[in-house]
């Protein structure tokens, strides 16, 4: 009986240790090696997208850098954020790839854990700034003719300082970056929740601060906006031009930030779906296999920015352009009468 009851704590213990825990390598790729170097290529060519393009749109700001408004310091925040993703993180995940492990041991672990909450973080964040921005300047016009530059980069200083905060908090004990359960990637240690109730303290603490609260408010700030939109021409057009012209432009700064926010959860929303069922669901009940599509998608989001940057300014410049020739047109009809 002694023996029986012995047996069934092990196996109750058992069931609580995450899966770094129960295997001698958990650095070693549970993939097959073609299925890590697709992988390696296709992160690969997300990196090299990536770093290109959120480098142009950086090097493009740069070059107008005082003309810049908040909300396009903003976007360059994101594109910052994407850049650092590419340029520290990727690089770590595509040699694991193809190397059909993760060969950086466990300091290499933490820090890319780190380096990839933190500017996961940093990008989310930025968005919910930009939302509460373009809801300033779309649903109340008065308040939003104070919000300047140097409003801008207080927001900046905030947004860095609040992702910093939460990718270091795990370092202090109540938390931690562990391997993927695929062995080539690391992340938060989700399974933590699984082990102590402290462990699901962290992992909703997470989960409510860097993913639900931000989210809520990009959603809430969007729905105002697409309500306020039916109503604001007829309210534009009692102002003069140049009023009527900054409308312009705000609507398409909101164009942008819209689908920027939609391409990020899109990408985000499954890998953050089975995070939570590896926190509080059944342990390793996520297949393996299933796992780490969710992941690539993750990393695929800060190559669908620059993407939209262009798709939007190509639009607003033959809009803009249409608008200037009828300006014309009208213009000379008028010296005519």
């Amino acid at each position: 009986m002694n023996r029986m009851a012995s047996d069934h704590n092990i196996s109750s213990q058992d069931e609580y240790l995450p899966h770094y825990l129960q295997k001698e390598d958990p650095f070693a790729s549970k993939l097959s090696r073609e299925a890590d170097i697709v992988a390696g290529f296709y992160l690969t060519v997300i990196g090299i997208l990536s770093t290109l393009g959120n480098g142009y749109v950086i090097f493009m700001s740069s070059k107008r850098k005082k003309k810049l408004r908040p909300a396009e310091i903003m976007t360059v925040n994101l594109a910052v954020c994407d850049l650092g993703i590419s340029v520290v993180g990727k690089p770590f995940s595509i040699i694991s790839f193809f190397s059909h492990r993760w060969v950086f041991g466990w300091m290499g672990c933490r820090w890319y854990g780190w380096a990839g909450f933190f500017f996961g973080c940093g990008s989310l964040i930025t968005m919910t700034a930009v939302s509460l921005d373009r809801y300033l300047k779309i649903c109340h016009l008065s308040y939003g003719t104070w919000l300047k530059r140097h409003h801008a980069f207080i927001c900046l200083a905030i947004i860095w300082a609040y992702a910093t905060f939460w990718a270091t908090v795990p370092f202090a004990g109540v938390g931690n970056y562990a391997p993927e359960p695929f062995g080539t990637s690391c992340t938060l240690d989700w399974w933590l929740a699984q082990a102590s109730v402290a462990g699901q303290a962290f992992v909703l603490s997470i989960l409510f601060f860097c993913l639900l609260f931000p989210t809520a408010v990009i959603v809430f700030s969007y729905v105002k906006i697409i309500l306020k939109v039916k109503s604001s021409t007829k309210e534009v057009a009692h102002y003069d031009t140049r009023i009527q012209n900054s409308h312009i432009l705000e609507m398409k700064l909101t164009k942008v930030a819209m689908l920027i926010c939609a391409g990020f959860l899109i990408a985000w929303i499954p890998y953050a779906v089975v995070s939570v069922w590896s926190a509080f669901g059944q342990p390793d009940s996520v297949p393996i296999q299933f796992s780490v599509v969710p992941t690539l998608l993750a990393k695929s989001a800060a190559m669908y920015n620059p993407i939209i940057y262009q798709v939007i300014d190509c639009k607003f410049a033959c809009c803009r352009s249409g608008g200037l020739k009828t300006l014309k047109r009208k213009s000379s009809l008028n010296k005519s009468r």
